[in-house]
């Protein structure tokens, strides 16, 4: 038994190093490796895959009051003290967020006390033109009995002395000279108490009118919806929702949205090594992370023309807005996406994995089988995806490939292509053009320039 098994095990080993001596043998320009991939025909994709967040397209601002803080000179910022949980879903004037209200209360204090101070001034002034006039126009009434009073005098003189009678006329004269400038005064006086009342009235009027402004904000710094509507937490500059302790400011209102669930959009990044591919039109699959089964149709609307730095990273990436073409209730704004960037699609090329290309003085060649043998065959290249390329020029369908580069190249003969075709040209997907612009017009968007995202097979 023991001699039976000791043949077995001999056996074994004589064949697994007859196998190994075939396959890795480098004679005759054999490869050492036998990593093979065959030259495939068919349709061929290239995708920009990227993770976004859901939004909704249009929605309602729920803000606090921010030209009023403006108006009130109130520049600091104000905390939320509360705010409803996100997610519930409001009725219009339904109650959301209340804001801080010490500091406008404070000014409205000061705002009192400049009322009762101008209300104080204005009564002051109108009891004191009171007195000035009444006195001023009993001067006059006196002055005007006085030029009576020398009338009768100059007419009770006719039967005096020259003398007496030019007396009489000089003291009549005087009498009503002063009664003209007593009267000329009494007007002056008259136009002043109005133009003092007047001052004072409209100080009072601005005190007033700043201290209504300040009630009426206290007031609306108790939130209401706009609008029915689920709401959703607005953002800070940095990204982070703003929640109880959050601030808000006269240049940042905003407290919460209420969107639109019918009409949502994807936000996401692309990275800038990828930017170039995408174009506005394209055709984009969309996948929840919350329902990994349910996929979704979207197209991208908007592209970037300007890159941002993203957090803690040196990458630039570009801001890419897709548009959710599946209606579906069960969409909720900040929901976590995959996106599937349709961005090109040949449909019967020639296509082989990018490990198998080499490159040599501005060539691209593949380790190609000749019969038993190995060549370097000259390739041209087309478009690529993740992981495969389309090879227009070289090979044909079924050769056979290496994947790696043999431990022994020498003596390999370089076979040069001899005519260069057409690289594969793109054509428009009707299809998906059609679904594009029945979306768009169903939604009243604007007409975005359609950019082919299907392509087909060179010549």
């Amino acid at each position: 038994m023991k001699f039976k098994n000791l043949l077995i095990g001999l056996i074994i080993a004589v064949v697994a190093g007859a196998l190994a001596y075939f396959m890795y043998n480098p004679a005759k320009g054999e490869a050492s490796v036998v990593l093979e991939a065959t030259v495939r025909k068919g349709p061929f994709e290239i995708f920009v895959t990227s993770t976004g967040e859901l939004k909704a397209k249009n929605q309602t601002e729920i803000m606090a009051p921010g030209p009023e803080l403006q108006q009130s000179g109130i520049y600091s910022e104000l905390k939320i003290e509360d705010l409803i949980q996100e997610g519930t879903v409001v009725k219009a004037g339904d109650y959301v967020a209340s804001i801080e209200k010490n500091p406008i209360l404070s000014k409205l204090g000061d705002a009192n006390l400049e009322v009762d101070k101008k209300t104080s001034e204005f009564n002051q002034a109108r009891l004191d033109t009171t007195l000035t006039l009444r006195e001023a126009r009993d001067d006059l009434y006196n002055q005007k009995y006085a030029v009576e009073q020398a009338r009768l005098e100059k007419e009770q003189s006719r039967f005096e002395a020259p003398a007496a009678i030019r007396q009489k006329e000089i003291e009549l004269e005087k009498a009503m000279k002063s009664f003209t400038v007593k009267t000329e005064n009494y007007i002056t006086k008259v136009k002043q108490a109005v133009t003092k009342v007047q001052i004072i009235q409209s100080d009072l009027s601005l005190a007033q009118s700043k201290q209504k402004r300040l009630s009426d904000l206290i007031g609306k710094l108790t939130i209401m919806a706009p609008k029915a509507g689920m709401v959703i937490y607005s953002r800070n500059w940095n990204g982070a929702k703003k929640i109880v302790g959050s601030t808000v400011n006269s240049w940042d209102p905003s407290v919460a949205t209420l969107p639109d669930l019918t009409q949502m959009q994807v936000i996401t990044y692309i990275n800038e090594v990828d930017i170039q591919k995408v174009k506005v039109g394209q055709y984009v699959e969309i996948g929840l992370d919350a329902e990994p089964g349910k996929k979704l149709e979207g197209g991208v609307v908007q592209v970037a023309n300007v890159g941002e730095q993203k957090p803690n990273s040196d990458a630039k990436v570009f801001e890419v807005l897709i548009d959710v073409l599946t209606q579906d209730p069960s969409l909720r704004p900040a929901m976590t996406t995959s996106c599937k960037i349709h961005a090109g699609l040949y449909t019967n090329v020639l296509s082989i994995p990018l490990e198998a290309l080499n490159n040599t003085n501005g060539h691209s060649f593949v380790y190609k089988k000749d019969g038993t043998s190995l060549v370097r065959q000259q390739v041209l290249v087309g478009a690529v995806n993740e992981t495969h390329g389309i090879i227009y020029g070289g090979l044909k369908k079924e050769d056979r490939i290496l994947l790696s580069t043999p431990t022994d190249t020498s003596g390999l003969e370089f076979k040069k292509l001899v005519q260069k075709p057409l690289a594969p040209v793109q054509s428009e997907n009707a299809t998906w053009k059609k679904r594009w612009a029945d979306f768009q017009s169903l939604h009243q968007a604007p007409k975005s320039e359609f950019k082919p995202a299907i392509a087909t097979e060179g010549k």
